[in-house]
């Protein structure tokens, strides 16, 4: 382990560390699921085009990017998952979007484009490596380009030892405020935090 990394916390399956430089949490690389392992937990989730719920959940990053985009935009719901229920959320409103996940919709071409807004919900806690996919994605959009991050912040040790959001074993990365003010400031970006999960970032000159 590098001197910047710390233990963080160890329970009865994996341990836990942190970054001292971004205040990120990860699971070392020996507690990654296999991608077939990964991908046949993803298959059993049932997130529907059609559940109100799940609409209801990801309105809370829709509403507020949504606001900040100028008409006909055109956004990447990157992680899109098996019912890319947020893109048709965007595409009901005007707005063009492309969607791409590694294992439902593997279009690497989609990745040579640029867009005005990425959208990433419940996929960044997925990072295997973080620091790349980051470079990806703030590389993936216009100069005015806005990107909006769902995943469940951490608070503290203690709060992480009951936090249910650990158990799931293909979640590997954690993130705390520090950590996405982290992210802003690297990539020179404002940055607001919206309810318990959302994030938006863009850049300086954008209103």
């Amino acid at each position: 382990m590098s001197p910047s990394v710390v233990e963080f916390y160890q329970d009865n399956v994996r341990e836990y560390f942190r970054c001292q430089h971004c205040a990120l949490v990860f699971v070392p690389q020996r507690w990654h699921l296999s991608l077939v392992a990964e991908k046949a937990l993803y298959d059993l989730h049932e997130n529907r085009i059609d559940d109100l719920g799940y609409r209801r959940f990801l309105t809370r990053l829709c509403q507020p990017l949504s606001a900040r985009l100028a008409p006909h935009a055109q956004g990447l719901d990157f992680g899109c998952g098996p019912g890319p229920l947020l893109a048709k959320m965007f595409e009901e409103q005007g707005y063009t979007m492309s969607l791409y996940d590694p294992f439902y919709a593997d279009e690497t071409e989609l990745l040579q484009q640029s867009y005005d807004f990425i959208t990433c919900t419940e996929v960044v806690e997925h990072f295997r490596q973080p620091q790349l996919m980051f470079e990806q994605l703030f590389g993936l959009l216009k100069p005015h380009g806005l990107l909006g991050i769902m995943t469940k912040r951490v608070i503290d040790v203690a709060a992480f030892s009951r936090w249910h959001y650990k158990n799931d074993p293909t979640h590997i990365c954690f993130y705390s405020e520090a950590t996405l003010q982290w992210l802003a400031a690297k990539y020179h970006r404002q940055m607001e935090l919206i309810d318990k999960d959302v994030a938006l970032f863009w850049a300086s000159c954008h209103r």
